[in-house]
């Protein structure tokens, strides 16, 4: 099945953004091909779609073999010989040029990651299960190699707990396991062959953070690229789907070329930061209903408190993934996608009429939707 603008070899933006600004269909992978298009990642002619995929799909191989792959290989070596730890360089080297400080100032951008999409959208298990195609790059056995898995397993302190009497050390123990801290196995890592869901997002983000040094991974940036990912890897075409991470890579860096400054901590108070997007949601707020906005001045309800994370987050962390997807339909659609979400944060901060209540998403935390009467 074609969605109408896919009739013609080339499409037209202005219609099929107008189409896709009441919602997008998800039959036939019609809302991913669509996402595609408005995130400026598929070009309008779909004649070069084909030769236009392959060089980017080859091209993100590239990154990964680059940023993944031979490092991994050079650390896997790296100390099995005396010439890799010499008086110029060794692991307490501070130099911003030493490999071994390169390695571990990667690593801590690595570990912030891991921590964030393990925890991914957790009211739902799509991200926990393992993909219906794992990236046979990573995964090839011939590739012997220091894997993200591995660098974080190797990384990371596993708290215990230590029982004593008086005759010493008695038993060890995971705190975790011990309390049930960790009732089932959602968040562990699959066993080898397999890749998780959030683990082709964690790589994701992380080859994105190598290519993005001076913004790197902010934490919030899961969320922006979960819905992405999501849509691309249940698109029910399995063409598109086995090239999910790619496609979904890309679209997140376009998207967060557009959004990336209210990311960056020394542009904030710039016009392009999110201090001036948080005050232009206010602004707006005082030209469309004065009385709401004179009734949060007066309790004091700075924008700051609630609007931060709308903005940055693209509203992602408000609504359940369902609704943050068809929100999204129409956020991609239009041409000014920034200025329109600011209307949808004044929209949500409407009061609602008398005997109506707003449905509240147990994922705001901690500031809820001010309702003022």
């Amino acid at each position: 099945m074609l969605f109408f603008p896919f009739f013609e070899e080339k499409l037209d933006l202005k219609v099929l953004r107008e189409l896709c600004f009441s919602g997008i269909p998800f039959e036939g992978g019609i809302r991913a091909l669509c996402w595609k298009v408005l995130l400026n990642y598929l070009p309008l002619d779909q004649m070069i779609w084909d030769s236009f995929l392959k060089k980017q799909r080859e091209v993100y191989s590239q990154f990964l073999k680059e940023m993944i792959i031979q490092p991994g290989i050079a650390k896997a070596n790296l100390g099995l010989s005396r010439e890799d730890v010499t008086m110029e360089d060794h692991p307490l080297n501070p130099n911003p040029d030493s490999k071994w400080n390169n390695y571990f100032r990667d690593n801590e951008v690595l570990l912030q990651i891991d921590k964030d999409v393990r925890r991914l959208y957790p009211d739902m298990a799509f991200f926990q299960r393992p993909t219906d195609y794992p990236c046979q790059l990573i995964l090839d056995p011939q590739n012997d190699y220091e894997t993200l898995r591995r660098r974080v397993e190797q990384t990371t302190l596993k708290a215990q707990t230590v029982d004593r009497n008086r005759s010493g050390v008695t038993n060890v123990s995971s705190p975790g396991k011990a309390l049930n801290l960790y009732p089932s196995n959602e968040y562990e890592v699959l066993p080898s062959g397999c890749e998780a869901h959030w683990e082709v997002v964690e790589r994701i983000l992380f080859i994105y953070a190598k290519l993005n040094p001076g913004i790197a991974y902010v934490q919030g940036m899961n969320e922006v690229v979960g819905p992405i990912y999501y849509t691309f890897a249940t698109d029910p075409n399995n063409e598109w789907k086995e090239h999910a991470e790619a496609d979904t890579f890309f679209c997140f860096t376009n998207l967060m070329s557009e959004n990336r400054d209210m990311f960056i901590k020394s542009l904030d108070d710039s016009q392009c930061g999110i201090t001036y997007k948080m005050e232009s949601v206010y602004s707006m707020l005082k030209e469309k209903d004065m009385d709401l906005y004179m009734k949060l001045q007066e309790q004091n309800i700075k924008p700051q408190y609630f609007t931060f994370r709308w903005l940055t987050l693209l509203l992602s962390q408000e609504f359940l993934l369902p609704d943050v997807i068809r929100i999204w339909d129409t956020l991609f659609s239009d041409q000014d996608r920034f200025d329109f979400l600011i209307l949808v944060c004044c929209a949500i901060n409407e009061p609602l009429p008398p005997g109506q209540t707003r449905v509240h998403n147990p994922r705001l935390t901690p500031y809820p939707i001010p309702q003022v009467c």
